[in-house]
Protein backbone atom coordinates (compact mmCIF):
# COMPACT_ATOMS: atom_id res chain seq x y z
CA UNK A 1 0.00 0.00 0.00
CA UNK A 2 1.17 3.84 -0.40
CA UNK A 3 0.69 7.41 1.14
CA UNK A 4 -1.10 9.57 -1.31
CA UNK A 5 -0.30 13.22 -0.63
CA UNK A 6 -2.24 16.47 -2.27
CA UNK A 7 -0.23 19.47 -1.89
CA UNK A 8 -1.88 22.47 -2.79
CA UNK A 9 -4.23 20.98 -5.54
CA UNK A 10 -6.01 23.27 -7.69
CA UNK A 11 -8.86 22.96 -10.82
CA UNK A 12 -9.99 25.59 -12.93
CA UNK A 13 -11.57 24.54 -15.99
CA UNK A 14 -11.20 26.40 -19.00
CA UNK A 15 -14.53 28.63 -18.12
CA UNK A 16 -13.30 29.81 -15.40
CA UNK A 17 -14.99 27.90 -13.14
CA UNK A 18 -12.71 26.53 -9.99
CA UNK A 19 -14.23 22.93 -9.13
CA UNK A 20 -11.11 22.51 -6.11
CA UNK A 21 -9.38 25.27 -4.44
CA UNK A 22 -6.02 24.75 -2.50
CA UNK A 23 -6.46 21.06 -1.36
CA UNK A 24 -3.69 20.25 1.02
CA UNK A 25 -3.80 16.87 2.27
CA UNK A 26 -1.84 13.54 3.46
CA UNK A 27 -4.00 10.20 2.95
CA UNK A 28 -1.74 8.20 5.15
CA UNK A 29 -0.61 4.73 4.52
CA UNK A 30 -3.40 2.15 4.48
CA UNK A 31 -6.30 4.71 5.62
CA UNK A 32 -10.08 4.18 4.68
CA UNK A 33 -10.81 8.55 3.99
CA UNK A 34 -13.89 9.29 3.07
CA UNK A 35 -14.70 12.77 0.86
CA UNK A 36 -18.12 13.83 1.64
CA UNK A 37 -19.82 16.92 0.56
CA UNK A 38 -22.89 18.23 -1.38
CA UNK A 39 -22.99 17.60 -4.82
CA UNK A 40 -21.01 20.01 -6.95
CA UNK A 41 -18.61 20.43 -4.12
CA UNK A 42 -15.67 19.15 -6.12
CA UNK A 43 -15.07 15.42 -4.45
CA UNK A 44 -14.99 13.54 -7.43
CA UNK A 45 -13.13 16.26 -8.96
CA UNK A 46 -10.66 15.59 -6.56
CA UNK A 47 -10.89 11.98 -6.78
CA UNK A 48 -10.52 11.85 -10.80
CA UNK A 49 -7.48 14.08 -10.29
CA UNK A 50 -5.78 11.53 -7.91
CA UNK A 51 -6.70 8.64 -10.53
CA UNK A 52 -4.98 11.05 -13.70
CA UNK A 53 -8.77 11.09 -15.40
CA UNK A 54 -8.64 14.66 -14.64
CA UNK A 55 -4.91 17.60 -15.07
CA UNK A 56 -4.88 19.61 -12.53
CA UNK A 57 -4.38 23.04 -12.65
CA UNK A 58 -1.42 23.74 -10.29
CA UNK A 59 -0.11 21.82 -7.27
CA UNK A 60 1.12 18.63 -7.00
CA UNK A 61 -0.04 14.47 -6.23
CA UNK A 62 2.49 12.35 -5.28
CA UNK A 63 1.27 8.40 -4.85
CA UNK A 64 4.34 6.51 -2.61
CA UNK A 65 6.67 9.46 -2.37
CA UNK A 66 6.44 9.43 -6.32
CA UNK A 67 4.72 12.99 -8.14
CA UNK A 68 2.72 11.64 -10.97
CA UNK A 69 1.41 14.83 -12.25
CA UNK A 70 2.58 13.65 -15.56
CA UNK A 71 1.87 9.90 -15.41
CA UNK A 72 -1.04 8.39 -16.98
CA UNK A 73 -3.93 6.53 -15.02
CA UNK A 74 -2.54 2.90 -16.43
CA UNK A 75 1.12 4.18 -14.76
CA UNK A 76 -0.14 5.31 -11.14
CA UNK A 77 -0.54 1.79 -9.90
CA UNK A 78 -4.53 2.35 -8.41
CA UNK A 79 -7.53 0.89 -8.83
CA UNK A 80 -11.10 2.86 -9.42
CA UNK A 81 -14.68 1.50 -8.68
CA UNK A 82 -17.34 3.52 -10.38
CA UNK A 83 -20.73 4.40 -9.68
CA UNK A 84 -22.24 2.17 -12.67
CA UNK A 85 -19.64 -0.99 -12.17
CA UNK A 86 -18.43 -0.46 -15.92
CA UNK A 87 -18.81 -4.29 -16.56
CA UNK A 88 -18.37 -5.80 -19.84
CA UNK A 89 -21.83 -7.21 -20.59
CA UNK A 90 -20.53 -9.87 -23.14
CA UNK A 91 -18.05 -11.73 -20.72
CA UNK A 92 -18.49 -13.54 -17.39
CA UNK A 93 -17.82 -12.59 -13.94
CA UNK A 94 -14.18 -14.41 -14.01
CA UNK A 95 -13.42 -13.15 -17.25
CA UNK A 96 -14.24 -9.43 -16.43
CA UNK A 97 -12.15 -10.12 -12.84
CA UNK A 98 -8.98 -11.36 -14.98
CA UNK A 99 -9.21 -8.50 -18.09
CA UNK A 100 -6.84 -6.10 -16.04
CA UNK A 101 -4.58 -8.83 -15.30
CA UNK A 102 -4.52 -9.93 -19.10
CA UNK A 103 -3.53 -6.92 -20.54
CA UNK A 104 -0.73 -6.29 -17.34
CA UNK A 105 0.48 -9.93 -19.50
CA UNK A 106 0.13 -11.67 -16.00
CA UNK A 107 0.84 -14.96 -15.75
CA UNK A 108 -2.03 -16.93 -15.72
CA UNK A 109 -1.55 -19.62 -12.78
CA UNK A 110 -1.12 -16.05 -11.27
CA UNK A 111 -4.85 -14.73 -12.28
CA UNK A 112 -5.99 -17.76 -11.34
CA UNK A 113 -4.71 -17.87 -8.08
CA UNK A 114 -6.05 -13.93 -7.81
CA UNK A 115 -9.28 -14.28 -8.83
CA UNK A 116 -10.14 -17.35 -6.41
CA UNK A 117 -8.95 -15.09 -3.48
CA UNK A 118 -11.31 -12.57 -4.28
CA UNK A 119 -14.30 -14.53 -5.12
CA UNK A 120 -13.83 -16.32 -1.90
CA UNK A 121 -13.37 -12.93 0.14
CA UNK A 122 -16.44 -11.84 -1.79
CA UNK A 123 -18.61 -14.60 -2.07
CA UNK A 124 -18.69 -14.73 -5.62
CA UNK A 125 -17.62 -18.25 -6.46
CA UNK A 126 -20.95 -19.26 -7.23
CA UNK A 127 -21.25 -17.00 -10.15
CA UNK A 128 -17.96 -16.81 -11.35
CA UNK A 129 -19.51 -18.25 -15.07
CA UNK A 130 -22.26 -15.72 -15.12
CA UNK A 131 -23.09 -12.82 -17.31
CA UNK A 132 -24.04 -9.31 -15.60
CA UNK A 133 -27.17 -9.24 -16.60
CA UNK A 134 -27.41 -12.46 -14.75
CA UNK A 135 -26.31 -10.94 -11.24
CA UNK A 136 -28.69 -9.03 -9.09
CA UNK A 137 -26.87 -4.76 -8.04
CA UNK A 138 -25.39 -6.19 -5.19
CA UNK A 139 -23.82 -8.64 -7.07
CA UNK A 140 -22.67 -6.57 -9.91
CA UNK A 141 -20.98 -4.44 -7.22
CA UNK A 142 -19.27 -7.14 -6.17
CA UNK A 143 -17.64 -8.23 -9.21
CA UNK A 144 -16.63 -4.08 -9.54
CA UNK A 145 -14.89 -4.86 -6.24
CA UNK A 146 -13.83 -8.24 -7.18
CA UNK A 147 -11.78 -6.41 -10.61
CA UNK A 148 -9.99 -3.81 -8.13
CA UNK A 149 -9.13 -6.77 -5.54
CA UNK A 150 -7.30 -8.40 -7.99
CA UNK A 151 -5.10 -5.91 -9.84
CA UNK A 152 -3.17 -5.65 -5.65
CA UNK A 153 -2.88 -1.78 -6.48
CA UNK A 154 -1.08 0.07 -4.09
CA UNK A 155 -4.29 2.71 -4.18
CA UNK A 156 -8.15 1.69 -4.01
CA UNK A 157 -9.90 5.01 -4.97
CA UNK A 158 -14.12 4.54 -4.87
CA UNK A 159 -16.36 6.84 -6.38
CA UNK A 160 -20.05 6.72 -5.31
CA UNK A 161 -20.02 3.04 -5.52
CA UNK A 162 -23.49 2.49 -3.67
CA UNK A 163 -25.44 5.12 -4.60
CA UNK A 164 -27.47 2.97 -7.09
CA UNK A 165 -28.13 0.47 -4.71
CA UNK A 166 -31.35 0.41 -2.37
CA UNK A 167 -31.07 0.98 1.12
CA UNK A 168 -31.46 -2.61 2.53
CA UNK A 169 -28.51 -3.58 -0.22
CA UNK A 170 -26.74 -0.26 0.29
CA UNK A 171 -25.71 -1.12 4.29
CA UNK A 172 -25.09 -5.24 3.36
CA UNK A 173 -22.11 -3.46 0.68
CA UNK A 174 -21.22 -0.45 3.54
CA UNK A 175 -20.60 -3.81 5.57
CA UNK A 176 -18.83 -5.65 2.44
CA UNK A 177 -16.60 -2.90 2.13
CA UNK A 178 -15.68 -2.47 5.77
CA UNK A 179 -14.04 -6.16 5.78
CA UNK A 180 -12.67 -5.41 2.90
CA UNK A 181 -10.47 -2.94 4.10
CA UNK A 182 -9.94 -4.71 6.99
CA UNK A 183 -8.76 -8.10 5.74
CA UNK A 184 -6.37 -6.12 2.58
CA UNK A 185 -5.54 -3.41 5.12
CA UNK A 186 -5.38 -1.28 2.38
CA UNK A 187 -4.85 2.41 1.13
CA UNK A 188 -8.82 3.81 0.53
CA UNK A 189 -10.04 7.07 -0.95
CA UNK A 190 -13.54 6.64 -1.03
CA UNK A 191 -16.17 9.86 -2.34
CA UNK A 192 -19.43 10.15 -0.98
CA UNK A 193 -22.21 11.94 -0.58
CA UNK A 194 -24.40 9.92 1.94
CA UNK A 195 -22.74 11.22 5.43
CA UNK A 196 -23.96 8.12 6.97
CA UNK A 197 -21.52 5.98 4.40
CA UNK A 198 -18.93 8.15 5.60
CA UNK A 199 -19.45 8.01 9.47
CA UNK A 200 -19.61 4.08 9.03
CA UNK A 201 -16.89 3.60 6.62
CA UNK A 202 -14.00 6.23 7.50
CA UNK A 203 -10.98 6.66 9.65
CA UNK A 204 -11.16 10.06 8.73
CA UNK A 205 -13.64 12.40 6.95
CA UNK A 206 -12.86 15.24 4.79
CA UNK A 207 -15.89 17.46 4.53
CA UNK A 208 -16.08 20.18 1.34
CA UNK A 209 -17.70 22.85 0.30
CA UNK A 210 -17.58 24.87 -3.11
CA UNK A 211 -13.97 23.06 -4.00
CA UNK A 212 -12.41 23.31 -0.63
CA UNK A 213 -11.97 21.32 2.61
CA UNK A 214 -14.01 22.69 5.38
CA UNK A 215 -13.15 20.13 7.98
CA UNK A 216 -10.96 16.73 8.70
CA UNK A 217 -11.08 14.69 11.65
CA UNK A 218 -12.64 11.50 12.52
CA UNK A 219 -15.96 10.40 12.79
CA UNK A 220 -16.40 10.90 16.68
CA UNK A 221 -14.91 14.38 16.60
CA UNK A 222 -16.61 15.83 13.61
CA UNK A 223 -19.89 14.50 14.73
CA UNK A 224 -18.99 16.11 18.81
CA UNK A 225 -16.85 19.00 17.62
CA UNK A 226 -17.44 20.69 14.49
CA UNK A 227 -15.12 23.54 12.90
CA UNK A 228 -17.75 25.44 11.67
CA UNK A 229 -21.49 25.61 11.20
CA UNK A 230 -21.21 23.61 7.44
CA UNK A 231 -19.98 20.75 9.00
CA UNK A 232 -21.90 20.46 12.16
CA UNK A 233 -25.35 21.29 9.69
CA UNK A 234 -23.89 18.58 7.24
CA UNK A 235 -22.84 15.56 9.20
CA UNK A 236 -25.64 13.82 11.27
CA UNK A 237 -29.04 12.38 10.40
CA UNK A 238 -30.98 14.66 11.69
CA UNK A 239 -28.15 17.09 11.60
CA UNK A 240 -27.15 19.51 14.61
CA UNK A 241 -30.11 22.17 15.12
CA UNK A 242 -28.76 26.02 14.37
CA UNK A 243 -30.64 28.79 15.71
CA UNK A 244 -29.65 32.17 15.79
CA UNK A 245 -29.50 33.89 18.93
CA UNK A 246 -28.05 37.19 20.42
CA UNK A 247 -25.89 37.36 23.80
CA UNK A 248 -27.47 39.81 26.09
CA UNK A 249 -25.20 39.64 28.74
CA UNK A 250 -21.71 37.30 29.10
CA UNK A 251 -22.89 33.79 29.06
CA UNK A 252 -26.43 34.71 28.48
CA UNK A 253 -28.02 33.75 25.35
CA UNK A 254 -31.85 34.72 24.20
CA UNK A 255 -34.29 34.85 20.89
CA UNK A 256 -37.73 34.78 20.36
CA UNK A 257 -38.53 31.93 22.29
CA UNK A 258 -36.35 32.02 25.45
CA UNK A 259 -32.90 32.67 27.54
CA UNK A 260 -30.13 30.50 28.06
CA UNK A 261 -27.66 30.92 30.40
CA UNK A 262 -24.46 29.08 29.61
CA UNK A 263 -22.24 27.07 31.60
CA UNK A 264 -18.37 28.02 32.40
CA UNK A 265 -16.30 27.27 30.30
CA UNK A 266 -18.49 26.74 27.26
CA UNK A 267 -16.75 30.19 25.52
CA UNK A 268 -20.23 32.37 25.96
CA UNK A 269 -18.49 34.36 28.70
CA UNK A 270 -15.98 35.77 26.36
CA UNK A 271 -18.74 37.09 23.69
CA UNK A 272 -19.94 40.57 23.85
CA UNK A 273 -23.51 41.90 24.67
CA UNK A 274 -25.29 42.47 21.77
CA UNK A 275 -23.09 39.99 19.25
CA UNK A 276 -25.08 37.86 17.13
CA UNK A 277 -24.28 33.88 17.23
CA UNK A 278 -25.49 30.72 15.74
CA UNK A 279 -26.24 28.22 18.55
CA UNK A 280 -25.76 24.26 17.71
CA UNK A 281 -27.51 21.67 19.22
CA UNK A 282 -27.62 17.88 18.28
CA UNK A 283 -31.11 16.54 18.32
CA UNK A 284 -30.72 13.84 20.73
CA UNK A 285 -29.77 16.83 23.50
CA UNK A 286 -32.92 18.28 23.32
CA UNK A 287 -34.21 16.59 26.80
CA UNK A 288 -36.84 14.37 26.35
CA UNK A 289 -39.12 16.59 28.70
CA UNK A 290 -41.66 18.83 26.84
CA UNK A 291 -42.57 21.11 29.43
CA UNK A 292 -46.01 23.42 29.46
CA UNK A 293 -45.14 25.94 31.57
CA UNK A 294 -41.57 28.27 31.25
CA UNK A 295 -38.46 27.19 33.35
CA UNK A 296 -35.08 28.27 33.42
CA UNK A 297 -32.92 27.93 30.29
CA UNK A 298 -35.82 26.85 28.00
CA UNK A 299 -36.68 27.53 24.69
CA UNK A 300 -40.95 28.01 23.58
CA UNK A 301 -41.49 25.94 20.46
CA UNK A 302 -44.75 24.62 18.39
CA UNK A 303 -45.00 21.20 17.09
CA UNK A 304 -44.54 21.24 13.38
CA UNK A 305 -44.21 17.08 12.33
CA UNK A 306 -43.62 14.06 14.23
CA UNK A 307 -41.42 11.43 12.50
CA UNK A 308 -42.15 8.25 14.09
CA UNK A 309 -38.74 5.44 13.22
CA UNK A 310 -39.62 2.81 15.65
CA UNK A 311 -37.09 2.57 18.22
CA UNK A 312 -36.94 6.25 18.09
CA UNK A 313 -39.28 9.34 16.77
CA UNK A 314 -38.05 12.60 15.32
CA UNK A 315 -40.17 15.54 16.55
CA UNK A 316 -39.71 18.66 14.12
CA UNK A 317 -40.40 21.98 16.13
CA UNK A 318 -40.57 25.19 14.73
CA UNK A 319 -39.40 28.66 16.65
CA UNK A 320 -39.26 32.11 14.97
CA UNK A 321 -39.82 30.25 11.91
CA UNK A 322 -36.46 28.30 12.43
CA UNK A 323 -36.86 24.67 12.61
CA UNK A 324 -35.40 22.57 15.27
CA UNK A 325 -34.95 18.66 15.31
CA UNK A 326 -35.65 16.38 18.83
CA UNK A 327 -34.74 12.85 18.71
CA UNK A 328 -36.43 11.20 21.33
CA UNK A 329 -38.41 7.88 22.02
CA UNK A 330 -41.35 6.57 19.89
CA UNK A 331 -43.98 7.43 23.37
CA UNK A 332 -42.88 11.31 23.51
CA UNK A 333 -46.53 12.69 23.95
CA UNK A 334 -46.86 15.47 21.94
CA UNK A 335 -48.97 16.48 19.11
CA UNK A 336 -49.01 18.81 15.72
CA UNK A 337 -49.70 22.53 16.87
CA UNK A 338 -48.74 22.53 20.71
CA UNK A 339 -46.33 24.74 21.95
CA UNK A 340 -43.92 23.47 24.38
CA UNK A 341 -41.09 24.83 26.48
CA UNK A 342 -37.81 22.82 25.57
CA UNK A 343 -34.87 22.06 28.08
CA UNK A 344 -31.61 21.86 26.63
CA UNK A 345 -28.51 19.72 27.36
CA UNK A 346 -26.50 23.01 28.23
CA UNK A 347 -22.97 21.58 28.07
CA UNK A 348 -23.60 19.94 24.48
CA UNK A 349 -24.18 23.66 23.09
CA UNK A 350 -21.88 24.41 20.37
CA UNK A 351 -21.57 28.15 19.25
CA UNK A 352 -20.44 29.80 15.75
CA UNK A 353 -20.21 33.06 14.04
CA UNK A 354 -23.44 33.71 11.46
CA UNK A 355 -20.82 35.75 9.40
CA UNK A 356 -18.81 33.02 8.70
CA UNK A 357 -19.52 30.07 10.19
CA UNK A 358 -16.73 29.71 11.97
CA UNK A 359 -16.80 28.10 15.37
CA UNK A 360 -16.54 30.40 18.13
Amino acid sequence: MAEVTLSHVRKVYPNGAVAVEDFDLTIRDREFLVLVGPSGCGKSTTLRMVAGLEEISSGTISIDGQVVNALPPKARDIAMVFQNYALYPHMTVKENMAFGLKLRHTPKREIEQRIDEAAEVLGLKPYLSRLPKQLSGGQRQRVALGRAIVRQPKVFLFDEPLSNLDAKMRVEMREEIHRLHLRLNATILYVTHDQTEAMTLGDRIVVMEHGRIRQVADPVTLYNEPANAFAAGFIGTPPMNLLPMEVVAPGVLQCGAGTLTLPAGNGGADLASGQKVLMGIRPEHLMAACLEREEANTLLAEVDIIEQMGAEAYVHFKIDNVRLTARTTPDWAVRHGQRRWLRLQLEKIRLFDPRNGQRL
